[in-house]
């Protein structure tokens, strides 16, 4: 069978992309050296060196290297090894990406934008705010309170996450709620004294942006 392309490496993104193409690509390890068109699904610091053993054939997944020379493709979504409903996700592309590249993507329901490459390591850290730190939050303030001995029943602070990524969707900055919105200083200060630091100082920089 002739595949579309290869798929190098079987991390998160490499597997959960494969999986959502089937039969019409192929996944290697990293250190593998298909024929063909490759896709670069590999660490950061590994893409240079991965890149010189494809010459003009192969396109790598960083949201934040640019390789000159080495277009790029980054999905903007957040991995976990499995496919998922990917549709009206942004695709980043840096460079002459081959159609039938950018045509996989589509057809899993990424939307592809054009990404100079000046601009994605800005792109790339506002993802991880985004992403890594928002969740970094989340999973702290569970933390918090666990250590603190309140034990919330049900799905916990997910519903919580869940509402307001609803509600910034639909309405955008209107969208956010809380005593900061609100001016509401008594409620910003008792809540903060309840915080060890480092989390009161987080708690009160993030709210003041």
């Amino acid at each position: 069978m002739a595949f579309l392309f290869t798929i190098l490496g079987r991390g998160r993104v490499g597997r959960a992309l494969a999986s959502a193409w089937a039969d019409r690509v192929a996944l290697m390890p990293g250190e593998a050296c298909p024929e063909g068109l490759v896709l670069l699904a590999l660490p950061d610091r590994e893409l240079e060196a991965a890149s010189r053993r494809f010459p003009g054939r192969c396109v790598h997944l960083s949201g934040s290297i640019h390789l000159e020379g080495v277009p790029s493709a980054h999905p903007l979504t957040s991995f976990d090894g499995e496919p998922a409903d990917w549709t009206g996700t942004p695709l980043g592309l840096t460079g002459p990406v081959p159609e039938v590249v950018v045509g996989a993507f589509m057809v899993l329901g990424f939307l592809p934008f054009q990404l100079p490459p000046e601009r994605k390591a800005l792109y790339h850290a506002c993802a991880v705010l985004t992403s890594s730190h928002s969740s970094a939050l989340w999973l702290g303030a569970a933390a918090l309170l666990a250590q603190a001995g309140v034990a919330l029943p049900g799905r916990g602070l997910i519903p919580l996450v869940e509402a307001t990524v609803r509600n910034i969707e639909r309405h955008g900055a209107g969208g956010r709620t809380g005593p900061f919105v609100r001016g509401d200083a008594a409620t910003i200060a008792r809540d903060a004294a309840a915080l060890p630091e480092p989390w009161r100082d987080i708690f009160l920089r993030l709210g003041g942006l």
